[in-house]
């Protein structure tokens, strides 16, 4: 891992364009300037390198800058469980919060770089501005509500439905970061998708085959663009929120 300083005035977190995952809206100019202290780091990582393992201290909680990561469980019997896939602008590091050790692996999947919020610094800034540790209980909020939507798929969902809504989340999650909602590159392995969704790789494949013979994706190796918007949201069992007023989150 490369560690280095965030002293430019334009990597602090008030110009940052991912600030609207991060910063409270409305927050003072003066609060601002106070949180763009709290950042002084980052770390660069390569793809394959770990930012935490399970068991490791908490000492910070992290916001991706760039890149993707995983966070993984390793099992008893040296399996890997993916838990969840980290795009720019979210937050990894909470679940350390509890006991004050990490409960998973974080792992980059591609070039990545992440901002490092030292915990007991942001506790004492959070006591301070109010809006900002009401934020951070949104973020809280935002995470147990998307761990929750998915456990519920896992125990509900055809395998072809969990992939639809999978995609289809993916989907949602890159436009919000102003990237194209209907073509991107898969930055995880047919593996770590079966691992997250509960099914077997052979599965993956034969459901990717079988949505682009159906004409609701092309695939090319990790690349994907999603043809058929309104088949795979009738496919997930989920409303398009292209065509309905109110838009509800997608349950993986």
């Amino acid at each position: 891992m490369n560690y280095t300083n965030s002293d430019n005035p334009s990597s602090k977190c008030s110009v940052c364009v991912l600030g609207q995952f991060c910063l409270p809206v409305g927050i003072s100019s003066t609060d601002i300037a106070k949180i763009d202290t709290l950042v002084k780091e980052r770390v660069h990582l390569q793809k394959g390198e770990s930012l935490y393992r399970h068991g490791d201290t908490l000492s910070a909680v992290y916001s991706v800058r760039f890149g993707t990561l995983k966070t993984e469980y390793c099992l008893e019997d040296g399996r890997q469980q993916v838990i969840g896939f980290h795009l720019p602008g979210e937050i990894l590091g909470l679940d350390g919060i509890g006991d004050g050790h990490y409960q998973s692996d974080a792992v980059a999947l591609e070039e990545s770089e992440v901002c490092i919020i030292r915990y007991e610094a942001f506790e004492d800034l959070a006591r301070q501005i109010p809006v900002l540790q009401k934020q951070f209980h949104r973020i809280l909020s935002r995470e147990l509500t998307q761990d929750q939507r998915h456990l519920l798929s896992l125990g509900s969902l055809r395998a072809e439905e969990r992939l639809a809504s999978f995609l289809l989340n993916l989907s949602q999650r890159l436009a919000a970061r102003g990237y194209l909602n209907n073509e991107f590159d898969l930055r995880m392995s047919r593996v770590e998708i079966g691992s997250y969704l509960g099914i077997q790789i052979e599965t993956v494949s034969r459901m990717l085959s079988r949505f682009a013979e159906s004409g609701l994706i092309q695939i090319k190796q990790r690349h994907i663009k999603l043809i058929d918007m309104d088949g795979l949201y009738e496919l997930a069992g989920i409303p398009n929120p292209d065509r309905n007023t109110q838009i509800k989150p997608i349950g993986v």
